[in-house]
């Protein structure tokens, strides 16, 4: 007992030291959320991640089985986040930065707390005039934003999908660094995967696993140009993928073909007075680990004797609208996505193994107006109605409609 009390004095002699060293800022929010969907959906968390409805299926007397209104109510979104500001360290600014929720890693562990954000940053700043700086040099090094979801223009929506799959909403641990020149930014990331996982066989099994990417020996690769000015952000980015898509762990060990997928973005916002617009395009996506569309096609020839692979992709559009000021915020989020066709395949393959989402789509649309009063002071509520339309071969559409309130603090 004497020791656990002198080591006790001890630690409350470090409090003040450290103190004096770190500042710790909380944050967070609670969210409780209510909605009801018009026919059954493609999604995840107690279908809170809504994609798209999902198709038409009949049964014996020839009804819809996936037709007819469903409701549920989720507060899984709580969150509660920790900045620490350290001091300088290498020439550096210094921080780190945690943010937990409830919604748990996979469907699962729904209501379990789960690690969204985790990482330090490392600035490195220029003097320019008087008292002024500007960061030149910005590293990050943790758990963070996935490398093509755009903080800075992430559409407003209230769900938990955050525009998905229309927009990506994921995050992986990665290394990300930024050059700062005037009103030009260049990023540069290498990431891996943890949560979202990469699609293929795995001992024989199709299944989610990090393995492929694990296997290929090669991180995600993504870069970004971006510029700004007043109230005006743009940019464009490319992404590298490589994976190995099959992985033996049991049995024979053997060599198997790597895949590398590229996806390009565009994007940019504008603060237009009292009103934001946001808008993102992606070409030639193949974006299943970022909550997105796409994914690539496994052959296999007749004779048995070998694999190709070849990708599906998805163009996709969307424009998110808001006023940015007042109780009452306005805002409407439209997006759009065409598959594109792969082409024709030799006869001496048989029929693909499909690994990804949205391949039984042609296209998907969706409109989404939302209307949120805010008291400006930590509390808010929306009320949002979210219709998504599939493209399959018989087309189907659904209607969420939500209400939610935030507390933040």
């Amino acid at each position: 007992m004497k020791k656990i009390v002198i080591s006790l004095i001890g630690l409350i002699g470090l409090i003040g030291p450290i103190q004096a060293q770190f500042s710790l800022d909380w944050h967070g929010f609670v969210n409780p959320h209510y909605y009801a969907d018009s026919r059954s959906v493609v999604g995840g968390r107690e279908d809170m991640m809504l994609f798209y409805p999902k198709p038409v299926l009949l049964d014996s007397l020839g009804n819809d089985i996936n037709d007819g209104w469903q409701a549920d109510m989720l507060a899984i979104t709580a969150r509660l986040n920790l900045l620490i500001t350290g001091p300088d360290m290498l020439g550096a600014k210094t921080s780190a930065y945690i943010e937990g929720d409830f919604t748990g890693s996979t469907n699962a562990t729904i209501n379990n707390l789960r690690l969204r954000h985790a990482y330090i940053v490392l600035r490195w700043n220029r003097w320019v005039v008087d008292d002024l700086y500007e960061t030149r040099h910005m590293l990050i090094a943790g758990q963070y934003w996935y490398p093509m979801v755009v903080h800075e223009i992430m559409p407003m929506t209230n769900p938990l999908n955050m525009g998905a799959p229309f927009h990506c909403y994921a995050r992986q641990p990665q290394i990300r660094y930024t050059y700062s020149l005037g009103h030009w930014e260049a990023v540069a990331v290498t990431s891996w995967q943890l949560d979202n996982m990469s699609q293929g066989l795995l001992n024989g099994t199709p299944t989610s696993s990090t393995q492929f990417a694990r296997h290929s020996m090669v991180p995600e690769l993504t870069a970004q140009l971006r510029y700004r000015t007043g109230g005006l952000f743009i940019g464009a980015a490319v992404n590298a993928k490589t994976i190995q898509p099959i992985v033996n762990t049991t049995g024979m060990a053997s060599n198997q073909p790597l895949r590398t997928s590229m996806t390009y973005s565009v994007f940019g916002s504008l603060k237009a007075g009292p009103v934001t617009f946001k808008a993102q395009t992606l070409l030639n996506n193949s974006l299943y680990e970022g909550c997105s569309l796409g994914g690539y096609l496994m052959y296999t020839s007749v004779a048995g004797n070998d694999v190709m692979f070849r990708d599906w992709t998805f163009n996709t559009v969307w424009l998110d609208v808001e006023r940015n000021r007042g109780h009452w915020r306005p805002g409407l989020f439209m997006g759009y996505a065409q598959k594109q066709d792969e082409g024709p395949v030799l006869a001496i393959y048989g029929p693909p193994t499909v690994f990804g989402r949205g391949y039984d789509l042609d296209y998907l649309w969706r409109i989404q107006p939302r209307l949120t009063y805010t008291t400006e002071k930590g509390l808010s509520f929306t009320g949002e109605a979210e219709y998504t339309y599939a493209g399959y071969n018989t087309p189907v559409g659904n209607l969420r409609l939500s209400l939610s309130m935030v507390y933040a603090f």
